[in-house]
């Protein structure tokens, strides 16, 4: 049975070899048989070198990790249509896009891109020793929708993107096996097009992906093919991890993936970022993998942190029950993304202004400051600290709002200045992080950004503060990066769609 770890460098990781040899030594030690490298654009092949980032993972690192960990198998993770969007957002690769300036989908009908996935699967093949080579194929929404693909689909089949899907997949796959290897795929789109299914080589494994119960109900739609069931660590919704949403789930794929005798297990870890380290859940990693031998084991996920355990059950159940963004959802963790992602911080107050309201701001860092009390090492004090951070930042805006709609400019501004060395602070942690783990360049660039732009919203409210403009804007509008002084009715605003 193969028990997979599959570590996500998709999402601006930056390992140096080092942090590449923990990751092993992590999955080796817990009783993977298998690390896979969730790679898309940050693998340095040959064919794409303007798409190299600071810090992709090389040939050469590869080769060293598979000759320092002989035993364990190393498993490419690419993704050759959907989530694309690391080799399109930049300018060598932009007609690559199925749509302009929108999704994480390559366009299937664009020859370029065709012949550079074959090249990628050539270069993968050639550096990777495993037996498995996983080329995606995950979220695909953006199926048919450019003309060339949708003039080609048309009248094709009953099922018309299912027919696309299969036409792209189709020589890829078969690329993979005359190599003498194993293609696999991710399961979704199969599940939402079963016509895809037909003609697909029943050598194809298939990592079916449930990140909130098990595969019971999917896994036997996948009829003459092997899969592999694929629970995560609920960390890309969260503010660290859910671990109550993340141990049920991983129990529940393991117990099915053994009741139903499926090839194997495979422990997804997402977006390690936006001041998340990947070395802060090692523990859950190495839990799930005695859980999918034993998914009957008593001991619980919290268990498992050991002298980390209080405050893996305070920032990972106790702060859920405070309600609002702070509970599982289906999407990325709304707070962090708006302070962190947009370039612009006060978004995270004008959506959740009302998380702090009515004494929360009180009662959440305390949750948070007892979190720093139990951390008992710095990825995880790490996390806590920018946490604290954040809840703060949303303290010093609501503050600056109270005053600035009471036309007081100056005291409005002595609210926002700390959050320059808020910002300043977390850049630090975020820079700890990348060296410690590898983690996220552009996390240490999105602190630097936010600081910035509390720079710009001061200098604009000591200058517009006192309705010089012989009107106030609202603090939503002077705070945005598109604020324009006298567009009093905010034409940028009305006409949402110039905002795409």
């Amino acid at each position: 049975m193969h028990r997979i770890w599959m570590v996500d460098l998709a999402r601006e990781q930056s390992p140096t070899l080092d942090h590449l040899y923990q990751y092993a030594a992590t999955a080796q030690n817990a009783g993977y048989t298998a690390l896979g490298l969730y790679l898309e654009h940050r693998f340095a092949t040959k064919s794409t070198p303007w798409s190299h980032g600071k810090g992709a993972v090389t040939a050469a690192q590869i080769q060293s990790l598979q000759s320092e960990f002989p035993s364990l198998q190393i498993i490419p993770f690419i993704n050759l249509l959907g989530h694309f969007e690391g080799f399109f957002n930049v300018e060598e690769g932009r007609h690559f896009r199925e749509e302009p300036f929108t999704g994480l989908q390559a366009c299937p009908s664009c020859h370029e891109f065709v012949t550079l996935c074959q090249n990628l699967i050539d270069e993968t093949i050639e550096v990777f020793k495993s037996e498995i080579i996983h080329i995606g194929g995950d979220e695909t929404a953006q199926l048919g929708k450019c003309y060339r693909c949708a003039n080609r689909m048309k009248g094709k089949a009953e099922d018309e993107k299912a027919w696309l899907y299969n036409d792209h997949f189709a020589p890829l796959i078969d690329r993979v096996i005359k190599a003498g290897r194993r293609p696999a795929m991710w399961g979704d789109m199969f599940l939402e097009h079963p016509a895809a299914l037909e003609n697909l080589p029943k050598q194809t494994l298939i990592f079916d992906w449930h990140y909130v119960n098990g595969v019971k109900e999917t896994a036997p739609k996948f009829v003459g093919h092997e899969v592999i069931a694929c629970p995560t660590t609920a960390v890309y919704n969260a503010a660290w991890m859910h671990v109550e949403r993340t141990e049920h789930n991983i129990r529940q794929c393991a117990l099915d993936a053994q009741e139903l005798d499926l090839a194997g297990f495979c422990l997804t870890t997402w977006e390690q970022i936006l001041l998340n380290p990947f070395d802060s859940i090692f523990p859950a990693v190495e839990w799930a993998a005695r859980i999918s031998i034993n998914p009957a084991s008593t001991e619980s996920l919290p268990e498992a942190f050991g002298e980390a355990e209080q405050w893996a059950r305070t920032l990972g159940i106790e702060l859920a029950c405070m309600g609002g963004v702070w509970t599982p959802s289906g999407h990325r963790h709304k707070l962090k993304c708006r302070l962190l992602l947009a370039g612009n911080p006060f978004l995270a107050w004008l959506h959740h202004r009302d998380e702090i309201l009515d004494g929360r701001a009180r009662q959440l860092l305390l949750i948070i400051e007892k979190s720093i009390k139990q951390a008992p090492n710095e990825q995880c004090k790490n996390v806590s600290f920018g946490l604290r951070g954040m809840v703060e930042a949303l303290t010093m805006m609501e503050a600056a709002h109270t005053h600035y709609s009471d036309r007081e400019p100056d005291a409005a501004i002595s609210k926002l200045a700390p959050m320059r060395f808020l910002f300043d602070t977390l850049a630090k942690l975020a820079k700890e992080n990348h060296e410690r783990i590898g983690g996220s360049l552009a996390d240490i660039e999105r602190c630097h950004i936010a600081k910035q732009h509390i720079e710009v919203v001061i200098n604009r409210i000591r200058k517009y503060g006192n309705a010089e403009l012989g009107y106030l804007p609202a603090f939503e509008i002077i705070t945005n990066h598109r604020f324009t002084p006298h567009d009093q009715a905010c034409w940028w605003l009305v006409n949402k769609w110039a905002n795409d």
